[in-house]
C-alpha cells in the first residue's frame, strides 16, 4: 500500500485527495520510484479541471514530474538499479501513471539519472520546464545571439526557462507579464526587458525593445486576443509559439499579419520532442550538459508538504509564484 493522489471527478485543487492504494510491482520496461519530491505544472491543473488535451477516466492519478530513489524495475529494465537516484521526465499516460504519490511507477524510457549536484526539489523542477523551451527555441527555431525572444508568462517555470536559455546562446529575452508587480524579479532572472501586457502597449514595446526589427520568436502559452498583439511586435519570418491555451478567451490566427509578414505561427507540445528519440536523446543531453556546469539553475517559488497537495494547487493557480511549485514527500 502506498498514499497516492487521485481525483473521482473534475473540478478545483479540492478534488484531490491522498488515498491508501495497493501498489503493483513493475512489469516490462517499468521502473518502480520512492518519490521525494513533485513538481507541480499547470498542465496538472488543467487535466484535474477537464479542460486539458488529454481527458480523466476515474479514478485518475495526476502528475508529470517526480524525483526520488529506484524502488524497483521490470525485467526488461537494465539501465536502473534500486537505489539509482533519479528523476521522471513528463510522461505520457497521466491516468495510469501519474506521479503525484510516495511510489511512481513509469516506463524507462521517462527515467533520467540527474546531476548528482541537484536536490530532489531542484531535480523535480528540470525536465517540464527545460525540455519544453528546449524544444521550441533551440530544436525548432534554432535561436542565436542578438535574436529577440517575447516570452509570455515569464514568470513561470518555463518562462523562467526560456530566459535561462535565451541567456546560454546569447539571445535577448523579453518578458511578458500581465502586471508591474513581477518585473523586478524578472530583470533578477535574466529578462533584458519587461512587459506589463495590462498596462503598456505590446507590439509597441517589443518594437522599440528589438531595435524596430520586431522579435523572431515568439513563445506563447497563453493565447487569447493578445496573439494579435503578439503577431504585431514579430519581425518578418518571426515564428509564433503557440504551447499551451491558458486564455478563456478563443484564440484568433491573425491571417493579414502572418502574409505581411510571412509569420508562421505553430502549435508546439513537450511530446512532439519526447516521441521523437533522436530529438528527445538530444535535449536531454543538452540540458544535463548545462546544468553540470551551473549553467541553468531551477528557481523553487515555493515548497509544500505532501498532506497539503490541495493548498498546493490552489497556489498554483493563484498566480503569484515566480518558479517552480514543490510538493514533498518525505
Amino acid at each position: 500500500m502506498a498514499r497516492i493522489v487521485r481525483f473521482h471527478k473534475t473540478g478545483g485543487p479540492e478534488v484531490l485527495q491522498i488515498e491508501d492504494i495497493p501498489v503493483l510491482p513493475p512489469i516490462d520496461d517499468e521502473v518502480q520510484i520512492k518519490v521525494k519530491a513533485i513538481g507541480l505544472n499547470r498542465a496538472e491543473a488543467m487535466f484535474r479541471s477537464g479542460s486539458y488535451l488529454v481527458k480523466p477516466t476515474f479514478p485518475s492519478r495526476i502528475g508529470y514530474e517526480a524525483s526520488g530513489i529506484v524502488e524497483a524495475v521490470g525485467p526488461l529494465v537494465s539501465e536502473f538499479s534500486p537505489g539509482d537516484i533519479v528523476s521522471i521526465v513528463p510522461h505520457d499516460n497521466l491516468v495510469k501513471n501519474g506521479v503525484y504519490g510516495e511510489i511512481a511507477t513509469v516506463p524507462k524510457k521517462f527515467i533520467v539519472k540527474h546531476p548528482s549536484t541537484l536536490s530532489f526539489s531542484e531535480a523535480a523542477a528540470i525536465w517540464m520546464q527545460y525540455l519544453t523551451a528546449y524544444g521550441a527555441l533551440i530544436d525548432i527555431a534554432d535561436i542565436q545571439k542578438d535574436d529577440y525572444v517575447a516570452i509570455p508568462a515569464a514568470s513561470s517555470s518555463v518562462g523562467l526557462a526560456a530566459i535561462e536559455l535565451c541567456n546560454l546562446v546569447g539571445a535577448i529575452p523579453i518578458a511578458l507579464t500581465r502586471t508591474d508587480e513581477k518585473r523586478d524579479e524578472l530583470l533578477k532572472a535574466g529578462a533584458k526587458f519587461v512587459i506589463a501586457t495590462e498596462e503598456e502597449d505590446i507590439p509597441e514595446r517589443l518594437i522599440d525593445y528589438s531595435e524596430r526589427k520586431g522579435v523572431r520568436v515568439v513563445f506563447d502559452p497563453v493565447g487569447g486576443k493578445n496573439v494579435i498583439q503578439l503577431a504585431k511586435g514579430a519581425s518578418y519570418m518571426g515564428i509564433l509559439f503557440q504551447y499551451g491555451g491558458l486564455s478563456a478567451e478563443p484564440t484568433p490566427f491573425p491571417l493579414m499579419i502572418a502574409l505581411s509578414k510571412s509569420l508562421t505561427m505553430r502549435g508546439y507540445v513537450l511530446f512532439e520532442l519526447i516521441n521523437d528519440e533522436k530529438r528527445f536523446s538530444a535535449g536531454k543531453k543538452y540540458i544535463i550538459d548545462a546544468l553540470e556546469k551551473g549553467a541553468l539553475k531551477p528557481i523553487i517559488a515555493k515548497e509544500f508538504p505532501f498532506e497539503e497537495i490541495v493548498e498546493a494547487h490552489r497556489y498554483l493557480e493563484s498566480n503569484q509564484q515566480i518558479g517552480k511549485i514543490i510538493v514533498r514527500v518525505d
